[in-house]
């Protein structure tokens, strides 16, 4: 179906003779993987007599050998498939099986794709990124401290360089665009967090998903496509962002969050915002005040300042908690 979905992504009309004879297939086999397309992918394509087929819509499939291409001074090998339960969980897969990291790894669909929490990542076929990179850590789990606000504003910097305005940050792992969730960071550690282990850093972004009653997430949300208008070669982003982790992170090992703290707290969407920070079934409310030099969240608290860090803290506006 792969094969066929290539010859179709441009959008225009193919006739059922010219397919099979570019796949080497009868029309009949055509036929079934059309159906295929619609029943597995989710994939619209409209027949009309005597014209053939197209996709409702054009598509640009994600391409590894461009990808390696233009991403080629950073050194890390890159992988695309089809479609994965999570592109994270994929990485822990290939890890155990001997593939050395660093390796980058993007899916056109994820099956189970994972946020924050174990809450679901909606990911439709070939319509968003779905990305994770592995890193070898050694020195222990100091290395990785804040390191998700710094992959944050990696993101942030991907966004702004692809044209979008009202980019924000918030605590700890959400990228905002007029306040509205377009990206969303999940890291995953394997081995020994006091010596050498892996850090898997899993990074989905909206691009060219729209608005529809079908799509059920939890909180508003907005795509790339829809802040700037227009669809979005996913390859170019992917390029840009890439980039951008690469530089964000060689700064985070040299200097540690410090180094790019002033960076992100110019982008945070909520301070000065009155916020719940949940832990289980506690909560504490507060103004938000800032972020430390180690990541950790700032809250005035009855006209007192606290720190907060960790995993499973989550933090919403008041009148959304």
């Amino acid at each position: 179906m792969l094969e066929l979905l290539k010859l179709l992504q441009d959008g225009r009309f193919h006739s059922g003779e010219a397919l099979g004879a570019h796949l080497g297939i009868s029309r009949s086999a055509v036929w079934k993987q059309l159906q295929g397309l619609e029943a597995e992918l989710g994939i619209g394509v409209f027949k009309v007599p005597g014209r053939g087929y197209r996709l409702s819509s054009p598509m640009v499939l994600l391409d590894a050998e461009r990808l390696s291409r233009e991403t080629a001074l950073l050194q890390w090998p890159i992988f695309v498939e089809t479609s994965v339960d999570s592109t994270n969980a994929e990485i822990f897969r290939r890890l155990d099986a001997g593939v050395k990291a660093p390796f980058v790894l993007l899916a056109e669909r994820q099956m189970a794709g994972r946020g924050r929490r174990g809450r679901a990542w909606v990911s439709p076929f070939a319509e968003n990124l779905y990305c994770s990179l592995v890193l070898r850590v050694d020195g222990g789990m100091s290395q990785v401290e804040a390191l998700s606000l710094t992959v944050g504003l990696a993101v942030a910097k991907t966004l702004q360089d692809s044209g979008l305005g009202d980019v924000g940050l918030k605590w700890p792992n959400d990228v905002l665009c007029a306040g509205h969730k377009i990206s969303g960071i999940l890291l995953e550690l394997a081995g020994d967090p006091a010596d050498v282990c892996h850090v898997v850093i899993g990074i989905g972004i909206n691009v060219n998903m729209m608005i529809d009653a079908t799509i059920a997430i939890d909180q508003p949300w907005t795509s790339v496509r829809q802040c700037i208008g227009r669809m979005v070669d996913r390859n170019e982003l992917a390029v840009r962002l890439l980039l951008q982790l690469r530089e964000c992170l060689s700064r985070h090992w040299q200097g540690g969050f410090a180094s790019l703290r002033d960076e992100w707290e110019a982008l945070h969407a909520w301070r000065g915002r009155n916020v719940a920070l949940t832990a289980g079934n506690n909560a504490t409310l507060g103004t938000v005040v800032g972020v430390d030099e180690r990541g950790a969240i700032r809250l005035s608290v009855e006209g007192v300042e606290h720190a907060f860090s960790g995993g499973e803290l989550s933090l919403r506006l008041q009148h959304d908690s």
